[in-house]
């Protein structure tokens, strides 16, 4: 026999609202990573227009985020049902926002259909083989989306200017990787390469960031430090990395990434544009009733299983 319970719906409605803002708050949380580290609730002290100015900027901001998240929410659908496979490159100079913009992107697609790669420094055996090799392994199947951040351009940045190929192995990599993206590309797989540009200042600015904020400093390494003396190589290394390697089966787009939020934007907004994606009509989502049984008895938990509420 099947009993059913009444249901308040002005509470079920007020329930499903408290829900939804949690789930919002997830960005929220993220734009509290943005703010200085010495209290980050706490307002920076301005005039009040240009606080009032800042609040309508942010709420367009989460308006205009939410709505391309929902198209992306679409783009997604439409790559699981038609088979699409796509790889996006997120490559720039060290705290340029590529992480920041991943995040967002990712932030309500299903990691099943869109996943992130970040691969560490080769292995020594990794290094013996073809340069490729571990990248091709992490390439999407039918119905997937892979971000790629930093790629194997790698080799024409990091590698390049710290000295870790040879003069050939720089040159080997310039003539291959036209072909080996023109190969991907042949096989079905859309790629999109982004390279997030910041002035110097700019880096300075969220190095020292970085530097003052706990939560931030593991993003640190010694190679960050060193890429901050080596600027000028590495912008001699971007320059020749684009020339080369700007083909049109798998054209570079360069972001101005000064500002985040901006960059953020127009990001995904440009990334939308790249696929004919359109929604994918579904059928509606009925949920169906809990059946319920007279017989049935809920076991009790042990006490000592449960975690303190500490909050």
């Amino acid at each position: 026999m099947s009993t059913s319970h009444p249901v308040d719906q002005e509470e079920l409605l007020r329930r499903l609202q408290r829900d939804l803002i949690d789930g919002y708050d997830e960005e929220l949380e993220m734009e509290i990573e943005d703010r200085p580290w010495t209290d980050p609730m706490q307002p920076i002290a301005v005039d009040e227009a240009e606080a009032e100015a800042h609040r309508q900027q942010r709420h367009r901001y989460f308006q205009d985020l939410f709505r391309l998240q929902g198209e992306l929410v679409k783009l997604q659908d439409w790559i699981a049902t038609t088979g699409q496979r796509a790889v996006i490159l997120f490559e720039g100079r060290d705290a340029a926002g590529k992480g920041g913009v991943i995040k967002r992107v990712v932030q309500r697609l299903n990691p099943r259909v869109c996943r992130t790669v970040a691969l560490p420094a080769p292995s020594d055996r990794e290094r013996t083989q073809w340069y490729f090799q571990r990248y091709v392994a992490h390439l999407p199947a039918a119905g997937e989306m892979v971000l790629f951040d930093r790629s194997w351009y790698n080799r024409a940045g990091v590698e390049k200017v710290m000295g870790f190929c040879s003069d050939d192995e720089y040159e080997e990599f310039f003539r291959s990787v036209p072909e080996f993206e023109r190969m991907l590309v042949r096989s079905g797989i859309k790629i999109v390469k982004y390279w997030f540009s910041i002035t110097d200042d700019e880096q300075q600015l969220r190095f020292l960031s970085r530097i003052h904020d706990p939560l931030k400093q593991w993003k640190l390494s010694p190679m960050d430090m060193e890429s901050r003396r080596r600027w000028e190589d590495y912008t001699r290394a971007k320059e020749i990395m684009l020339e080369r390697t700007h083909i049109p089966e798998a054209p570079w787009w360069v972001v101005q990434a000064v500002d985040k939020k901006r960059a953020r934007l127009n990001c995904i907004h440009h990334l939308l544009q790249q696929f004919p994606y359109e929604e994918i009509q579904r059928p509606p989502v009925l949920l169906p009733a809990r059946e319920r049984h007279e017989d049935y008895q809920r076991s009790a938990v042990q006490s000592d299983l449960f975690v303190p509420e500490i909050y």
